[in-house]
């Protein structure tokens, strides 16, 4: 792979115009047709084949499009001391209900104040309206949107407080803002440190924001053809910034690194695509499987979130591979700092001699204290995950519309009303089997209402709708959904089905959580896997796997302290606290995964190549670390900084993800990396190394291209060697 890649590599700083005008030529095509073949992204979360989603399409085939469709919900509640059924009042709700029925796109906006089906609570003080749409949230456009909340400021004139909730107020992520923009301006600032070179930094840049604008253009083109979800291009951009840039650091670094040996710019960018860049390849392929393995657990939503971050990612490896030796071509000493480019050639690697040698020392001479203090700092902040509860059930941020009629709501009517759960009895005898099933369903635990069985125009199906005792959150919510389809049985000519969003939340979740153990396993053992061929060693690997459980339990319960239970929530503009949203856990595992396994395999690799070439266990640890270590930090605070930016701008479902990413790289880099694992390869000796002889025949993956370093052009060559030629060596 080496060889092939400093091929690869040598091609595109020959042919830079030719790689450069293919790479804008893609940029430009991907974005005209973002511009011009984008459609809409759905805001909702289903499983094929599951009860609550097959009760949701015959709804629609029975009832129409509205009773599948988006809904508002209008609270209003009256003043201090007086009834919203007072006559004054009651004109206010008529005015209110008639102007939200003539609303664009509405079909339908029930009164609340109609004897048939009123909708007050028990005091009389408040009352709410459902506005109904024949769309899905997603496709309610931003102008009726507008429309809602105009209505709503009207609404307000006449003395009454009104507020509402709903999907439909919800809006997709957008891409393209502060979060982004914050992240690539801390990303400069620590690139120029980590360079001293604008110019490199610019560089490094430019080339990833060109892999995740190809990446992200092209996911928004596919909402045209496909339905994707609206936190799928923003992952894709997070994800497909950080590594674009991580990625270029790695190479350009190296690159740096091969001027100071004294190569032409040439052969330096090949020679860097070949060593630093087959590292690249093989941690992109980590990533990439992570996301892409989302697949087996069966959720069509999350595959399609995972494949489209994966071939976000498979195109920043490409773009480091190819673009950016392409551009160093054109910087070439440039990329050096202006002190060191008339400096002589030196064949040792100079950097981080001071501190981080120091600190490779300290680990490795203090190894028992460095790994206890690492692993008990991380399983004190592991604690909060065992207590994480999940939910699709997203509570709106504080100060907002949909936050004051939530309090209005579970006030007024209780939290049942936030949770309403819907049983479709579908057949020729559903009419009659819904009075029976209704009151089957009156007598259960934990059921507020059982409300009179609606039939549809045909007496095809029959809907009843059940408000809980508790809210869409609470276990005991849960309970009811298993006891309804556990105690009420079909009937001849009458299916019954349990549906709703509330449902289809509990639903999603249950599949989602029992996934996650089985998606862990999978990732555990590919990390085993692929670092046993890495390092050809059982030991290693044991410990990379072991420090990856310790970041994922250490993101998950500072993301539970932060977003469940509120701690600090106000420092991180956390929006809402609550559950955690039921795909997070199983996304983050994915992406920490493949993000740890890089940070393991620069690392650790340096520190395998130091001992394949004879050196003491613990001087080849020093000296690994010393030599991969201050690229390693640069990265992961980039990564960090690209992850948390999104946190206090970005969209809420998005802000639990990136906190636990941010917070998961920063574990990962500078406890595990930087403490946890040295020290324990110094408590090993030699035996981390070693491998049982029935394994020995295993290939063995130069990730560091020591092959090609072997083979290396001397100092001042202009040229590469002929691959038949013996390559003298620099000394």
């Amino acid at each position: 792979m080496a060889t092939l890649l400093h091929r690869l590599g040598l091609a595109s700083v020959r042919h830079r115009i030719l790689v450069t005008i293919a790479w804008l030529v893609a940029l430009v095509a991907v974005g005209v047709g973002a511009g011009t073949l984008s459609g809409a992204t759905a805001n909702t979360f289903s499983i094929p084949g599951q009860e609550s989603t097959t009760a949701l399409s015959l709804m629609k085939e029975r009832f129409g499009d509205a009773a599948a469709g988006a809904t508002v919900q209008v609270v209003l509640e009256a003043p201090a001391g007086q009834k919203i059924t007072d006559p004054a009042n009651a004109a206010k709700v008529a005015g209110i209900v008639a102007d939200l029925g003539k609303l664009p796109g509405a079909v339908d906006a029930s009164d609340p104040l109609d004897p048939k089906a009123p909708a007050v609570s028990r005091d009389q003080a408040a009352a709410y309206s459902s506005v109904t749409y024949p769309v899905q949230p997603s496709e309610v456009t931003d102008e009726q949107r507008e429309a809602i909340t105009a209505a709503i400021e009207r609404a307000r004139s006449g003395g009454l407080t009104v507020e509402a909730r709903g999907e439909a107020l919800s809006n997709p992520a957008d891409i393209g803002g502060a979060s982004e923009i914050l992240g690539v301006v801390v990303a400069l600032i620590v690139l120029a440190l980590t360079y001293g070179s604008l110019v490199a930094a610019g560089m490094n840049l430019l080339t990833a924001i060109v892999g995740v604008g190809i990446g992200a253009a092209g996911i928004v083109t596919l909402t045209g053809f496909v339905d994707l979800q609206s936190t799928t291009p923003i992952l894709a951009v997070m994800l497909g910034l950080a590594v674009g840039i991580d990625y270029a650091l790695f190479i350009v670094t190296r690159f740096r690194h091969e001027l100071r040996r004294g190569l032409p710019v040439e052969a330096a960018a090949a020679m860097s695509v070949g060593t630093a860049g087959a590292a690249v390849v093989t941690a992109g392929l980590t990533v990439v499987i992570a996301l892409a393995g989302l697949s087996i657990v069966g959720i069509p939503f999350l595959s399609e979130m995972g494949i489209a971050a994966a071939a976000t990612i498979v195109i920043a490896v490409a773009v480091a591979i190819t673009l950016v030796p392409a551009i160093l071509g054109f910087i070439g000493v440039r990329a050096l700092p202006r002190k060191l480019r008339g400096v002589p050639a030196s064949s040792g690697f100079t950097e981080g001699r001071g501190f981080i040698r120091g600190w490779a020392n300290l680990v490795t001479q203090q190894r028992w204290l460095s790994l206890i203090v690492a692993v008990a700092t991380l399983a004190v902040i592991a604690i909060p995950f065992f207590s994480m509860k999940t939910t699709l059930a997203q509570r709106a941020a504080e100060g907002t519309t949909q936050a004051r009629a939530q309090a209005i709501i579970d006030s007024r009517f209780g939290p049942g009303i936030s949770s309403p759960l819907l049983i479709l009895i579908d057949g020729s005898n559903s009419a009659a089997h819904a009075t029976e099933v209704q009151k089957q369903v009156a007598a259960l635990p934990d059921v507020a209402m059982a409300l009179p069985a609606t039939p549809n125009q045909a007496g095809s199906a029959a809907l009843i709708t059940i408000i809980p005792s508790s809210g869409p959150e609470d276990q005991k919510t849960v309970d009811l959904v298993h006891a309804i389809r556990d105690q009420v049985a079909d009937a001849a000519g009458a299916q019954v089905y349990v549906t709703g969003s509330t449902a289809v939340s509990i639903d999603v979740s249950q599949k989602l959580n029992d996934a996650l153990p089985v998606y862990l396993a999978l990732v555990v053992g590919l990390a085993f896997v692929l670092l046993v061929l890495v390092f050809r060693s059982l030991l290693v690997p044991v410990i990379g796997v072991l420090g990856f459980l310790l970041t994922i339990g250490a993101a998950f319960g500072a993301t539970v302290a932060v977003f469940q239970w509120g701690w600090a929530a106000d420092a991180v503009n956390a929006g809402s606290t609550g559950p955690i949203l039921s795909l997070a856990p199983i996304i983050i595992v994915g992406i920490l995964f493949g993000l740890a396994m890089d940070y393991q395999v620069f690392l650790v690799s340096r520190m395998h190549e130091a001992h394949a070439h004879g050196a003491a266990p613990q001087q080849a640890i020093v000296t690994g670390f010393r030599q991969a270590a201050p690229v390693v930090i640069a990265a992961a605070t980039i990564m960090f900084a690209v992850f948390a930016a999104f946190v206090p701008e970005g969209n809420d479902t998005i802000k639990p993800i990136a906190f636990a990413l941010a917070v998961g790289i920063a574990f990962d880099a500078f406890i595990v990396r930087m403490i946890a694992v040295p020290a324990a390869l110094a408590l090993l000796g030699r035996s981390a190394w070693w491998l049982p002889s029935w394994l020995r025949w295993l290939p063995a993956l130069d990730v560091e291209g020591a092959a090609l370093e072997r083979r290396s052009p001397s100092p001042g060559a202009t040229a590469p060697v002929p691959d038949d030629q013996p390559v003298p060596t620099t000394v």
